[in-house]
């Protein structure tokens, strides 16, 4: 099958490119590289033995998407381009809704000239805000609580009304909760601009010294350790998600949601417990304040994963941090070597 990933030069875009062509797949990739480094493509090189394809170009031009669709002759879309920052989305939301909604739409544009009528899409758990219940299922209420949520939601009812307009539409919407971790090569893995919004990356920059110390923000909330617990996923059982989800779709029609998750919350004391366990150093942090906004408890049931995708999440966390750690050292060793980071 040929396949273009949007965004596909990205963190989670990338590990799924490496997934699906070791899977016998052709792969092409579309990005503009705001959040990723072109360098990605040399280390996809190194994974696979063989160069993807790679297009540079934003996927609100509608013209150069349709004219990739054709080029390629792609069968499947799997959509990762947008952007993803909460804090970003609350200071600049046209920003967001410009990128995620005016992106998916253009790209849905060029699919429906050609007649290209199979999608994956890279969703978030964000859209299901606030929980009435735990675990999140598909079924959840979703009210996103900022416009990067609300970005996914929109697009992900703009997908649904799609598929009842014409029963040819094949479409999974994959609700992801937390992903880290790195391939384990470690030539490829998560290195955000600036500052981490995430916890592994962060905890991983301050064993490394490139961050002072981890800010717990709240310490007195009703879990099992008084932190907050989150649903953390290795981004390699992510990638194969996609593989799965599109598999689905080679013999189902209409619109899906599905969570991606393993559907076992861990604590920040606990994750910070695990690396100093994986990496063998204690990691300096201070308690804070809760962050507005900030959820005790967020976490999925993965169960329509498993009965309709046949996928579930196998990883550890220590794989999660071991395979983080190798990619740290590798960043490294780039930056001392004088090359591009990914």
């Amino acid at each position: 099958m040929n396949i273009l990933l949007t965004g596909g030069a990205g963190y989670i875009g990338s590990h799924t490119a490496v997934v699906l062509s070791q899977a016998g797949h052709e792969v092409v990739l579309l990005d503009n590289f705001c959040n990723s480094n072109p360098s990605v493509l040399e280390h996809l090189q190194k994974i696979l033995g063989k160069t993807l394809p790679c297009i540079e170009a934003d996927v609100r031009d509608t013209d150069v998407v349709e004219k990739v669709l054709r080029e390629y002759k792609i069968d499947a879309v799997i959509h990762f381009a947008g952007l993803k920052a909460v804090g970003e989305s609350v200071a600049n939301p046209v920003l967001y809704y410009a990128n995620n909604v005016q992106g998916s739409i253009s790209l849905l544009q060029a699919m429906k000239k050609i007649g290209i009528k199979t999608l994956v899409f890279s969703s978030s758990a964000t859209v299901y805000g606030e929980p009435q219940y735990l675990p999140y299922d598909e079924s959840h209420p979703t009210n996103p609580m900022n416009p990067y949520g609300q970005s996914k939601l929109h697009v992900e009812e703009i997908l649904c009304d799609l598929a009842k307009s014409d029963s040819d539409w094949k479409i999974a919407s994959l609700r992801y909760f937390n992903p880290v971790g790195a391939h384990e090569s470690g030539l490829i893995g998560e290195d955000p601009n600036g500052i981490p919004n995430n916890l592994m990356p962060y905890v991983v920059k301050v064993a490394f010294g490139e961050l002072p110390h981890l800010n717990i923000f709240g310490d007195d909330y009703e879990t099992r350790d008084g932190t907050g617990e989150r649903d953390y996923i290795h981004v390699m059982d992510l990638a194969k998600g996609h593989m799965a989800a599109l598999d689905y779709l080679g013999s189902n029609f209409g619109f899906q949601a599905v969570n991606l998750g393993t559907g076992k919350p861990t604590s920040v004391l606990e994750m910070v417990s695990c690396f100093e366990k994986i990496g063998g150093q204690e990691i300096k942090k201070i308690t804070s304040e809760r962050r507005a906004g900030d959820l005790p408890i967020y976490f999925a049931t993965a169960k329509k994963a498993a009965d309709i995708l046949g996928w579930r999440a196998n990883r550890t966390l220590d794989q999660m941090y071991t395979s983080a750690l190798l990619w740290q050292k590798n960043q490294i060793s780039s930056k001392d070597d004088g090359l591009l980071r990914d």
